[in-house]
């Protein structure tokens, strides 16, 4: 029996070439399938696929969605956050399209992570993860009953894993380079940021110790600062509109069918 997860995957091919001919069209959801005669309706119950977002012609699937609700236990930014909601996993997805289009239309040659790099990311999420530290992810039965537990595969992990890798690339090659970070930047982070995280008696280690890392973590804030700016400039330039009400959030602009977080 075919299952409701391929169903899914059918569905979003079918959805995205029907919004290549006519976005309306595409953005009917298909869960009103009730107007149909009950002779034609199938005799067991299953979740059709709907579209519930549109980027630059491109469709977010409510599956698109419920991907990424799993997923998100993988991501470690969320430590302490809480559980992803749907709203704003849909602004990840919106991201995450334009991100991709734009790199397409650049023609830019993100570098394809290599095996290594994405067992080493691996490797680090099964024992540094606070998720799955608990789950004592570092044995196979562990990652294996973690897995389970997040109706996750070993397949889609890797997938997930090569998309950040891939971003990672692309940011590095976009944004990062060309980026200095002066002598005098990173004294300044050493003397007001650094210093009064360690009390009085505890010894400080030196400038020249701990100047590489804090080169890098200024190194990362101007790259942060740029690639937020580039995405919201994309937000504005890009024709996103939101299909289901439940999923917009507070700022969503109606301007050009445009949404921006």
């Amino acid at each position: 029996m075919t299952s409701s997860r391929s169903i899914r995957i059918a569905a979003k091919f079918a959805c995205n070439g029907l919004l290549a001919a006519s976005v309306g069209a595409a953005s009917i959801a298909m869960g009103h399938a009730q107007t149909a005669e009950p002779a034609a309706q199938s005799t067991s119950s299953v979740t059709l696929d709907r579209v519930v977002a549109v980027v630059n012609r491109q469709a977010i699937l409510s599956s698109d969605i419920e991907d990424e609700l799993e997923l998100s236990v993988l991501d470690p930014s969320r430590a302490g956050l809480g559980d992803l909601t749907p709203k704003r996993a849909l602004q990840q997805l919106i991201s995450r399209a334009l991100i991709q289009q734009q790199i397409k239309l650049d023609d830019i040659q993100t570098a394809e992570p290599g095996v290594e790099e994405v067992a080493a990311r691996l490797k680090e999420i099964r024992t540094e993860l606070p998720a799955c530290v608990r789950q004592n992810c570092s044995t196979d039965s562990g990652w294996k009953a973690f897995l389970d537990a997040h109706d996750l595969t070993p397949a889609r992990v890797e997938t997930y894993l090569r998309y950040r890798l891939e971003i990672l690339s692309f940011i590095e090659l976009r944004f990062r380079q060309g980026v200095q970070i002066s002598q005098e930047d990173i004294e300044t982070y050493y003397r007001l940021k650094l210093l009064p995280l360690y009390p009085q008696g505890q010894k400080i280690p030196p400038l020249e110790q701990v100047a590489p890392r804090i080169q890098e973590i200024l190194l990362q804030e101007q790259v942060n600062i740029m690639f937020d700016a580039w995405l919201d400039n994309l937000r504005k330039q890009g024709q996103v509109e939101v299909l289901d009400p439940s999923l917009e959030t507070a700022t969503t602009q109606s301007k050009s069918g445009a949404t921006s977080e």
